[in-house]
């Protein structure tokens, strides 16, 4: 049932987006920083840097993501007419960054200024791929450095050497593991959802934007349901008992509805428990460091 709300949610929101009904998504530092870090770029006459993460498949979700927030950023730099730089992981991501950034240029009436050798293919191997941007970083001087996508141990390495020249960063990791070394490293970090909430909000596509907010209503319902069924619970709402358990701990129904005991409620049951006092346990009782001459010689596991 929740299934079904949430995916009438996303399709209901889509609907809305692509009906031309203006949805609110907020805005994020790192979002903000987008415009500044270009315009300082510019500023010094040095290189945008983007990376969309080291992605093991050819091309999927998380890397399309980055793609669509490397468009935005282009399109400004295309504005400035400043130079950018996209180092790829693999061929596939290669090929999509390189058309979408073409088209960004073209969509700006600059087609002319988009320079083919702004995409690069550096390397798929991780470690070779963190060493080839390092060094473009450093050989370039790049102003501003957006680490988007799927990072793993070159993530430092990567934020370090930027950080060395004093370039803003902005960084997104979908790892969690790697979110840390982001943040201490990088000037600006989306976490966890806001990574997919910053394409979604500068592409303004109806599909990411309907979709974005559909979850959240889901979220929302979610989390609705789990405060009133704790509510509920908590503080027994239900007034009259229709079951008790006899003397053998076996769940019967009433006869009749009964009121119910405060010792009854799940918040008592899962708060106030008590020991039944007719419940005796023989256990033999040693003097401390004793051990019993029946325990010292059996082996391991009892056997």
């Amino acid at each position: 049932m929740i299934t079904l709300l949430v995916a009438f949610f996303i399709l209901f929101n889509i609907r809305r987006a692509k009906g031309g009904r203006e949805l609110f998504i907020r805005r994020i530092a790192g979002l903000n920083t987008i415009d500044e870090a270009v315009g300082r770029a510019t500023e010094m006459g040095r290189p945008v840097l983007m990376v969309p993460g080291l992605s093991d498949t050819s091309v999927n979700a998380k890397s399309m993501q980055a793609i669509n927030i490397f468009a935005y950023v282009s399109r400004v730099a295309a504005k400035f007419f400043n130079p950018i730089l996209v180092c790829c992981y693999n061929a596939g991501i290669y090929t999509v960054a390189t058309e979408v950034i073409r088209d960004v240029y073209q969509q700006e009436g600059l087609g002319d200024r988009f320079d083919p050798d702004s995409v690069r293919f550096i390397s798929d191997r991780q470690f070779a791929f963190a060493a080839g941007v390092s060094g473009l970083i450093l050989r370039e001087q790049a102003a501003a450095c957006f680490f988007m996508g799927e990072f793993y141990a070159e993530s430092l390495i990567l934020a370090e050497t930027a950080n060395s020249i004093g370039a803003i960063q902005v960084a997104s990791s979908t790892e969690l593991t790697q979110t840390p070394f982001f943040i201490a490293a990088c000037d600006y970090v989306l976490i966890g959802d806001e990574f997919y909430a910053a394409s979604a909000y500068l592409t303004r596509q109806p599909v990411l934007v309907g979709s974005l907010i559909g979850q959240d209503w889901g979220k929302l319902l979610v989390g609705a349901l789990i405060v009133g069924g704790v509510v509920f619970n908590s503080f027994a709402i239900r007034k009259t008992a229709t079951t008790e358990y006899d003397d053998d701990g076996r769940e019967v129904y009433l006869s009749k509805p009964r009121p119910m005991k405060a010792s009854e409620s799940a918040y008592s049951r899962m708060f106030e428990q008590k020991i039944d006092p007719d419940i005796k346990i023989d256990r033999e009782k040693y003097a401390p460091n004793e051990i019993p001459a029946k325990v010292a010689g059996a082996p391991v596991g009892g056997e």
